[in-house]
């Protein structure tokens, strides 16, 4: 028989056609992609050409953008339910409570899965898999969340929970499934790439991997071992189809294609409706202009990140201190050269989070980097814990990317000159994990917050002109 696959990953809130960013040979540019009214003209499609279908949502979806953060991921049950996914896992989906996350599902019309997510008696959050059949085929859908919901993440993703990396819990659940006797076995992870690529080599009877978590944009299918894995960007700019031919219970055939959510698809109508219907008290901030850039906003960078310099900068001219820190969060849809508006700040800080300071020495900053730069890259996936690097605004760091943990960075510099490991400097972050609460003394929080600075900010510096990117390898 034929199955289809239908995927999306890390929309992060992104409800309707945003800017999104592209690269040919030479540079980067910006068009017009995403939206879940595009999503569904696509799903529809699948739908059709072959009734066998199954659709999946790969996480880090109610939480990214102003309306999906202020109703707490309310404001999308209904169009996710119209889209008619079959499952899901999470990651930022766990922001507003895991018990707000239940209330979700309960809402949903298909479960969010989590075989790695246990309450304080040890026992399954979530349901670790469901059984489809479909077209006379028995599948057997395992679902991991991102291992950092109790690491690296604000305390209250994780009130009442532990997550593992999932590699025992999916052994257990493929041998259960094995013993159901189910033909084909799907692993829907939001652990990353690096990390379900890590779990494949030690997991046996996995058919097919729907990676998320690390926005990678697979043009082409990869086997990692006997297992088809694909993942397809973030922002619901792509959309993954995965075809299979399927006789006796094994894949015989796939082919596999990233669609664009690009102009060229027409809108589903009723999403569409759906989507405009919960955007319409936007429309105020999204026409307020508040400056201009004169060069992309994004934080597609590993190391440095245009989006977050401007955040960052804003930080510095708001609290006249003159180091800010911020996390290597992915998600945030570019911005475009020309005009910024309020909807624009929302779209680099949905939750708007609150300005704090505090006082480190030199020798925190090192070791501060050094821990982030180790969580990024990692030599044992499990253990990569990004988010990018940690964004930083008035220093410049030269570092070894290949070097060894607690070793990678060569010098720092603050104001034209080394910074000095036992001298104390006052420095601004947004979240602990822009400032882990481990370092630093004297942390207070300044009465302001993210949107209003960059609003300040604007005020005064109405073009955005490019920085210097503050970590350089050598």
């Amino acid at each position: 028989m034929k199955l289809s696959i239908g995927f999306i990953n890390d929309v992060h809130g992104y409800m309707e056609p945003h800017p999104e960013l592209f690269y040919d040979y030479q540079k980067e540019y910006v068009k017009s992609a995403g939206g879940y009214a595009r999503i569904q003209t696509i799903f529809k499609k699948i739908r059709a050409e072959n009734p066998n279908a199954l659709l999946f949502d790969g996480g880090d979806t109610f939480h990214g953008t102003v309306p999906v953060v202020q109703s707490k991921g309310e404001v999308l049950i209904p169009i996710l339910n119209q889209l008619g996914f079959d499952a899901m896992v999470g990651h930022w989906d766990f922001a507003y409570t895991p018990r707000h996350l239940l209330k979700l599902e309960s809402q949903l019309n298909y479960p969010v899965l989590g075989c790695n997510v246990f309450d304080e008696q040890g026992k399954r959050f979530l349901l670790p898999y469901k059984i489809s059949e479909i077209g006379g085929l028995v599948i057997g859908i395992i679902g991991i969340c991102s291992n950092i919901i109790d690491k690296t993440m604000p305390e209250k993703f994780s009130e009442g929970i532990t997550v593992t990396d999932g590699i025992e819990e999916t052994n257990q659940c493929v041998r259960e499934l094995r013993e159901d006797a189910v033909d084909i076995i799907i692993l829907l992870s939001h652990n990353g790439y690096p990390q379900d690529i890590e779990l494949l080599k030690k997991v046996e009877g996995i058919d097919i991997c729907l990676s998320a978590h690390t926005h990678k944009r697979m043009y082409e299918a990869e086997k990692a071992g006997n297992c088809i894995i694909i993942q397809c960007g973030c922002h619901g700019s792509f959309v993954g189809h995965l075809k299979l031919d399927v006789e006796n219970g094994m894949i015989t055939h796939f082919d596999y294609k990233l669609i664009e959510t690009d102009d060229s698809l027409d809108e589903d109508v009723e999403v569409k409706d759906m989507v405009e219907k919960s955007l319409q008290s936007f429309s105020e901030m999204k026409s307020t202009v508040l400056g201009t850039t004169e060069h992309i906003l994004h934080r597609y960078s590993t190391l440095s990140s245009t989006m977050d310099d401007f955040l960052l900068s804003a930080v510095n001219f708001a609290t006249d201190v003159d180091i800010s820190f911020s996390n290597g969060w992915r998600y945030g849809a570019p911005i475009d050269v020309g005009n910024i508006t309020l909807w624009d700040l929302y779209k680099i800080v949905p939750m708007n989070p609150p300005i704090s300071t505090t006082e480190l020495t030199g020798k925190e900053i090192f070791e501060m980097l050094e821990e982030n730069l180790e969580r990024t890259f990692c030599a044992e996936p499990m253990k990569q814990m990004g988010g990018y690097v940690k964004r930083c605004n008035g220093l410049r760091i030269l570092m070894r990317i290949e070097n060894p943990p607690g070793y990678r960075i060569q010098e720092i510099y603050f104001q034209g000159r080394h910074l000095q490991k036992d001298k104390v400097y006052k420095v601004a972050f947004l979240t602990e994990q822009g400032v882990p609460k481990k370092y630093g003394k004297n942390r207070t929080e300044t009465g302001s917050n993210a949107i209003t600075a960059m609003t300040y900010y604007l005020e005064n510096n109405f073009n955005i002109k490019r920085s210097e990117d503050s970590f350089l390898l050598v």
